[in-house]
């Protein structure tokens, strides 16, 4: 009877140790923080999104299945019609212009101040790994030996340039995503600026020795110009190599995580922007040229990392999100007069524009168990609103003085009751001297016209534009989303609230609701 006792008390503590390790493991289970994986898209239209053009022209597989399984957002904007400022505002939740309105140009200074608080910091704190492969354009802390001694013509004229002495490339470079809380950078920084040669972690990979001369790249592009900027470059460089590179190290990145520690991905593509430089394998296989063609290489290129995701059984606790910088470039207008296909969508307007072609993007999020699978929301959002969102699901207080213009977005992608719209009033904004504000159905724009540059005349007969004679605009996107019948006569009392409003967000240290 003694051993019987003894023994059923062994078992009973077997049992019970037994269900505490379920516990604490379902505990852990329930706790464990999701992964994050942002694909920035460089220059691609709204229209470009197959599952949201039914003319589309280019087939996009991947990213339609993507949208299938998650949530696709048919009025998201980036804060800028242009790279670098909607880059700065996604990974601090910053409207751009608060900081600077250009692009970051060759060897220049980074558009943060040490005191950003940005989307990677908050979550490496958080016990986050964090990795930023492709494009930065976000400006660095270069070593120069001297100041540009080389000279080049270019958009008919003169113009100092750095030469490969110019440079102390032994030296590390400061100031870039290392800087800003990646704990690993990969990327050419920007495929048309130089220098043309990999940075890895802060070096430079290759010491360039050998001048861009361009004129002669030694390539020829699939469509377009190469838009390449003159600069140091590193001994036969191939444009042609750097998509398929920067997708082997990502998936190679991926391939490397476990499911201990969470991880951020900030895959920044340089991709369907000029070069239009598809790899041979992609010729033919869209309806709509060369950047059809780059843009199903795009497509492919996420595929790559969904299914990396997939076989390293980490997608069902990842967060994917899919997004592009700004508009389409300027080559739409005949693509879409050659082909029939509208990069732009229905929209009005292409990169740099405040018209909605220039910033109103493809946006999908994906994050199983929690977002519906093939679910659509018209919800007015912003790329600046992913900080907020992503530091309530991931249980992140932020600081007060960080992410003032973005707003949380869990009750949205979670299928939850919120007061609509989420967002007071959404800034378009590309250069310092046309704006628009957004509110509700409304759209106002303190110019005459929303765009960089005139449409072509062919481009006005193929689609109907006309333009507007008007000190401002305004528009009803509820029934205008084409933006084509300007309401400026019809409701002057709406153009003087929506220039103050305007005016107070401009003037305003945030535009979001207070986090605390």
């Amino acid at each position: 009877m003694k051993r019987a006792r003894i023994y059923g008390k062994t078992v009973s503590k077997l049992l019970a140790a037994i269900m505490i390790l379920i516990f604490l493991n379902c505990s852990e289970e329930k706790t464990k923080q999701p992964n994050i994986v942002i694909i920035y898209a460089d220059d691609m239209g709204y229209g470009d999104l197959n599952c949201q053009n039914p003319n589309s022209k280019i087939p996009t597989p991947y990213l339609d299945q993507l949208a299938s399984e998650g949530m696709r957002f048919t009025d998201a904007h980036s804060s800028s019609g242009i790279c670098s400022p909607s880059r700065f505002a996604l990974l601090t939740g910053t409207y751009h212009w608060r900081r600077q309105h250009g692009i970051v140009g060759a060897f220049g200074k980074p558009f943060f101040k040490d005191t950003d608080i940005t989307l990677p910091q908050i979550l490496k704190n958080n016990g986050y790994t964090t990795a930023c492969i492709g494009k930065w354009h976000l400006g660095w802390n270069w070593t120069f030996k001297n100041e540009p001694s080389g000279e080049v013509k270019q958009w008919g004229k003169m113009r100092k340039v750095y030469l490969p002495e110019d440079i102390d490339w032994d030296e590390p470079i400061g100031g870039g995503p290392l800087d800003r809380g990646f704990d690993y950078y990969f990327g050419d920084g920007t495929i048309n600026f130089p220098p043309y040669a990999w940075v890895e972690n802060g070096r430079i990979s290759e010491t360039p020795t050998e001048q861009m001369d361009i004129d002669n790249i030694g390539f020829d592009t699939k469509e377009g110009h190469w838009e390449f900027r003159p600069g140091p470059k590193v001994k036969n460089w191939n444009p042609y190599e750097v998509l398929p590179t920067l997708t082997r190290k990502t998936v190679d990145w991926i391939n490397n995580r476990n499911d201990k520690e969470p991880f951020f991905l900030y895959f920044a593509l340089p991709s369907p922007h000029a070069p239009i430089i598809p790899n041979d394998e992609f010729d033919g296989k869209s309806n709509a040229g060369g950047y059809g063609d780059f843009m199903v290489q795009t497509d492919w290129v996420a595929g790559q990392v969904l299914k990396a995701l997939k076989e390293n059984d980490l997608d069902d606790n990842t967060i994917v999100i899919f997004s592009a910088d700004n508009g389409t470039e300027f080559y739409a207008w005949e693509r879409a007069e050659k082909y029939g296909h509208f990069s732009m969508g229905d929209f009005r307007g292409l990169k740099r524009d405040v018209w909605e072609g220039g910033h109103h993007v493809p946006f999908i999020l994906k994050w199983p168990g929690h977002v519906d699978p093939n679910s659509v929301s018209n919800e007015v959002i912003s790329q600046v609103d992913i900080m907020a969102t992503l530091a309530n699901i991931t249980g992140i207080d932020l600081p007060e003085n960080a992410a003032p213009d973005s707003y949380d977005l869990t009750s949205v992608i979670k299928g939850e009751p919120y007061n609509t719209p989420l967002r007071e009033a959404t800034v378009h904004n590309t250069y310092a001297n046309t704006w628009g504000i957004r509110k509700g159905k409304w759209l106002y724009i303190n110019n005459k016209s929303g765009g960089h540059r005139e449409l072509p005349e062919s481009f006005k007969s193929l689609t109907g534009y006309t333009d507007f004679d008007t000190e401002s605009l305004l528009f009803d996107m509820e029934k205008d989303s084409e933006q084509r019948n300007n309401l400026y006569h019809r409701f002057p009392e709406k153009i003087s609230e929506m220039d103050r409003l305007l005016e107070n967000y401009r003037n305003g240290s945030r535009s979001a609701k207070s986090i605390k």
